[in-house]
Protein backbone atom coordinates (compact mmCIF):
# COMPACT_ATOMS: atom_id res chain seq x y z
CA UNK A 1 0.00 0.00 0.00
CA UNK A 2 2.70 2.09 0.73
CA UNK A 3 3.52 2.44 -3.55
CA UNK A 4 0.08 3.12 -4.36
CA UNK A 5 -1.75 6.80 -4.27
CA UNK A 6 -5.12 7.37 -1.63
CA UNK A 7 -6.91 7.06 -5.12
CA UNK A 8 -6.20 4.21 -6.53
CA UNK A 9 -8.28 2.21 -8.46
CA UNK A 10 -8.02 -1.83 -9.54
CA UNK A 11 -9.91 -2.18 -12.72
CA UNK A 12 -11.00 -5.56 -13.89
CA UNK A 13 -11.00 -5.45 -17.75
CA UNK A 14 -13.07 -8.29 -19.33
CA UNK A 15 -13.75 -8.08 -23.23
CA UNK A 16 -15.17 -4.69 -23.82
CA UNK A 17 -15.87 -4.03 -20.21
CA UNK A 18 -13.93 -2.24 -17.66
CA UNK A 19 -15.14 -2.60 -13.87
CA UNK A 20 -14.30 -0.44 -11.11
CA UNK A 21 -13.28 -3.20 -8.25
CA UNK A 22 -11.99 -1.14 -5.59
CA UNK A 23 -11.67 2.87 -5.44
CA UNK A 24 -9.16 3.79 -3.33
CA UNK A 25 -6.34 3.04 -0.98
CA UNK A 26 -8.52 1.87 2.03
CA UNK A 27 -11.14 -0.08 -0.61
CA UNK A 28 -7.79 -1.97 -2.26
CA UNK A 29 -6.33 -2.64 1.21
CA UNK A 30 -9.81 -4.19 2.50
CA UNK A 31 -9.72 -6.31 -0.78
CA UNK A 32 -6.29 -7.33 -0.50
CA UNK A 33 -6.76 -8.35 3.25
CA UNK A 34 -9.65 -10.90 2.15
CA UNK A 35 -7.73 -12.45 -0.88
CA UNK A 36 -5.09 -13.55 1.02
CA UNK A 37 -7.21 -14.48 3.97
CA UNK A 38 -9.20 -17.08 1.84
CA UNK A 39 -5.90 -17.84 -0.25
CA UNK A 40 -3.82 -18.93 2.41
CA UNK A 41 -1.31 -20.96 0.40
CA UNK A 42 -0.89 -18.63 -2.79
CA UNK A 43 2.16 -17.93 -4.44
CA UNK A 44 2.55 -15.26 -7.25
CA UNK A 45 6.13 -14.47 -9.56
CA UNK A 46 6.88 -12.60 -11.99
CA UNK A 47 7.42 -14.10 -15.18
CA UNK A 48 7.95 -10.91 -17.34
CA UNK A 49 7.79 -7.35 -16.81
CA UNK A 50 7.63 -4.70 -19.10
CA UNK A 51 7.99 -1.05 -19.01
CA UNK A 52 7.09 2.59 -20.41
CA UNK A 53 7.61 5.95 -18.82
CA UNK A 54 4.41 5.50 -16.93
CA UNK A 55 3.04 2.07 -16.98
CA UNK A 56 4.37 -1.41 -16.15
CA UNK A 57 2.88 -4.50 -17.69
CA UNK A 58 3.75 -8.20 -16.15
CA UNK A 59 2.86 -11.65 -16.54
CA UNK A 60 1.96 -13.43 -12.97
CA UNK A 61 1.57 -16.83 -12.09
CA UNK A 62 -0.22 -17.58 -8.87
CA UNK A 63 -0.18 -21.17 -7.86
CA UNK A 64 -1.40 -22.64 -4.61
CA UNK A 65 -2.14 -26.06 -3.31
CA UNK A 66 -5.88 -27.66 -3.23
CA UNK A 67 -6.95 -31.00 -1.75
CA UNK A 68 -6.82 -32.37 -5.46
CA UNK A 69 -3.67 -31.20 -6.22
CA UNK A 70 -1.52 -28.26 -6.80
CA UNK A 71 -3.09 -25.59 -9.44
CA UNK A 72 -2.00 -22.46 -11.02
CA UNK A 73 -3.16 -19.67 -13.33
CA UNK A 74 -1.82 -16.50 -14.85
CA UNK A 75 -3.17 -13.41 -15.44
CA UNK A 76 -2.06 -9.74 -16.90
CA UNK A 77 -1.93 -7.07 -14.76
CA UNK A 78 -0.91 -3.17 -16.05
CA UNK A 79 0.16 -0.73 -13.84
CA UNK A 80 -0.49 3.28 -14.02
CA UNK A 81 2.22 5.53 -12.22
CA UNK A 82 1.64 9.26 -11.23
CA UNK A 83 4.85 9.92 -10.61
CA UNK A 84 6.61 7.25 -8.36
CA UNK A 85 3.30 5.54 -7.48
CA UNK A 86 0.63 3.22 -8.97
CA UNK A 87 -2.64 5.08 -9.44
CA UNK A 88 -4.15 2.56 -11.54
CA UNK A 89 -4.28 -0.95 -12.19
CA UNK A 90 -6.05 -3.13 -15.05
CA UNK A 91 -6.88 -6.31 -13.72
CA UNK A 92 -7.09 -9.13 -17.45
CA UNK A 93 -8.83 -12.93 -16.45
CA UNK A 94 -6.98 -14.98 -14.90
CA UNK A 95 -5.65 -18.44 -17.68
CA UNK A 96 -5.55 -21.61 -16.68
CA UNK A 97 -1.76 -22.28 -16.79
CA UNK A 98 -0.68 -24.99 -18.84
CA UNK A 99 0.59 -28.22 -16.99
CA UNK A 100 3.84 -28.22 -16.87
Amino acid sequence: LAMVTDDVQWLSVAGDKITVETDGKTKLRESLVAYFKSAGTVRSELEWVNATASRVAALERASWQRQSGPKSQSSLPAYEFRGELISRVYYYPAEKAARQ
